[in-house]
């Protein structure tokens, strides 16, 4: 058997190739959107991807799984969930087997049977996996999604806090609670094969491991052990601190269910000059700068762009910020480019247009700096009069501590708590690190605030202003 984990470490996710080395055949787990990299991998071992399929509809990125069915290839989805949760796309035109609790299928001599695992979502199915080929009549591992993680269960709270489900929160979380009943009933030796790592939005502290063991996981998982201890101490362990998803999890959620667009060939921007940036812009596109080095960004940038560096950050803050169709210029140099694409279009946003390298930027007119104050300073302009501290971290963060009156909306819910920002004032922004506050920062100037930009640690304004980081004063 052949077994390929795929890691795309700005989502945190995990597909997997899974191939019958005797038949040359190969199934795909949770294919991305970009399908080449796995058809990359299957050419390398002389494989033949002829089957995907995924454990639930995705909240965080677009499913390759339609990707797959328009150039023929067998899907296998989930038919649990009821008809709220059934995948709307797949039509007679696809090659779709719709499967169920305990349904199993082959890939050459591998036997991959389903199992109901709802909680998460409704329709969530995980994958055992036996290599009958190899001789085996018990599954070696589980390819769980986004059910179980290492340390972790998937939160439970998605369809409410991101989809708008309204009460749909704390009966999902009693589904995981006996979805994972049956799970501690497993052998110890089966290998646990996550659709997250740690850095994900689907779950509140997910381990950087990229597998684990049934047994592991059943000694030193502190969800699971809130399992252990019963029901109503699980369903609030897991409701609890749960950090806010970001707002396009909603449309990943919607799309992947009906259907994204078919993406075919990821598509290369044209380099634009100063003249073609502005162009751009006059006829309604976003400017993206993606710089890593924030001082450069707050010192001199185009009036109106948005901050999202060039690392994990950059699709949860796109995809906060911008909606699908509107057309976007990259501010990256040439070879970072491929990489920003491909970041965005895994999210939906496809409409880049253009990009210009920094140094092009840089010579244009119309360019603005943002002020920017070291984290303690908030204590000295929190009381000026005009000035309102913005705290833009989530809300689980706030409650253990924050600037006296700061008002607080996490950096990824700004755009639709934008009617509840006060004008006439100058927003002092921070969060932890600074890093969020950047983001925020730009997306605030764009939409025409004043801003003051806090660089720097929250436990410094706390150490300045003499309370404890959990505290306020």
């Amino acid at each position: 058997m052949f077994f390929r984990q795929v890691f795309e470490p700005k989502l945190a996710q995990y597909s997997y190739v899974i191939g019958c080395q005797r038949t040359g055949e190969a199934l795909v787990i949770d294919p991305m959107r970009d399908i080449d990299r796995y058809e990359a991998i299957a050419a390398e071992e002389e494989l033949r991807i002829t089957a995907v399929t995924e454990t639930h509809i995705h909240a965080d990125f677009l499913s390759g799984a339609l990707e797959y069915a328009e150039r023929g290839v067998r899907v296998y989805l989930s038919d649990e969930g009821g008809d709220d949760w059934r995948y709307s796309w797949a039509s007679e035109a696809h090659d779709v087997v719709r499967v169920r609790d305990g349904d199993a299928f082959h890939i050459g001599n591998i036997r991959i049977q389903a199992v109901h695992t709802p909680g998460h979502t409704p329709e969530h199915i995980s994958f055992m996996i036996t290599d009958e080929g190899g001789g085996a009549s018990e599954p070696m591992g589980i390819a769980s999604g986004d059910f179980v993680f290492v340390g972790d269960l998937g939160r439970p709270d998605l369809l409410e806090s991101a989809a708008g489900v309204a009460g749909a929160m704390e009966p999902s979380a009693r589904n995981l609670y006996r979805s994972a009943t049956r799970f501690l009933q497993l052998p110890d030796y089966l290998q646990v094969w996550p659709g997250h790592g740690a850095g994900s939005a689907c779950g509140k502290a997910l381990g950087a491991v990229p597998d684990s063991t049934v047994g592991y996981e059943r000694r030193f998982s502190p969800a699971l052990d809130f399992v252990q201890r019963g029901e109503n101490e699980f369903v609030h362990f897991i409701l609890e601190g749960q950090p806010e998803p970001p707002l396009y999890f909603a449309r990943m959620k919607k799309w992947n269910k009906q259907g994204p667009p078919v993406l075919g060939r990821v598509p290369m921007p044209a380099e634009l000059d100063g003249a073609g940036v502005l162009a751009a812009r006059a006829a309604g596109a976003v400017v993206v700068d993606t710089r890593m080095d924030r001082s450069a960004f707050m010192a001199s940038h185009l009036e109106g762009s948005l901050y999202a560096p060039l690392d994990k950050t950059l699709p949860t803050i796109a995809g906060s910020y911008i909606e699908p169709g509107e057309p976007i210029v990259l501010v990256a140099e040439a070879e970072q480019v491929g990489e920003a694409v491909l970041d965005l279009v895994r999210i939906g946003l496809d409409e880049v247009v253009g990009f210009a390298t920094p140094a092009t930027v840089a010579g244009m007119d119309g360019l603005r700096s943002t002020e920017v104050v070291d984290t303690p300073d908030l204590e000295r302009l929190r009381t000026a009069a005009g000035h309102v501290a913005l705290d833009v971290r989530r809300k689980t963060e706030y409650d253990e501590g924050h600037v006296p009156g700061a008002l607080n909306i996490a950096h990824t819910r700004l755009r639709a708590r934008r009617e509840e920002l006060p004008n006439g004032v100058r927003f002092l922004v921070y969060c932890r690190t600074g890093a969020r506050a950047a983001a925020a920062s730009a997306y605030l100037e764009s939409l025409g605030h004043e801003v003051v930009y806090a660089d720097g640690m929250f436990a410094d304004w706390a150490t300045r202003a003499g309370v404890p980081v959990g505290a306020e004063s």
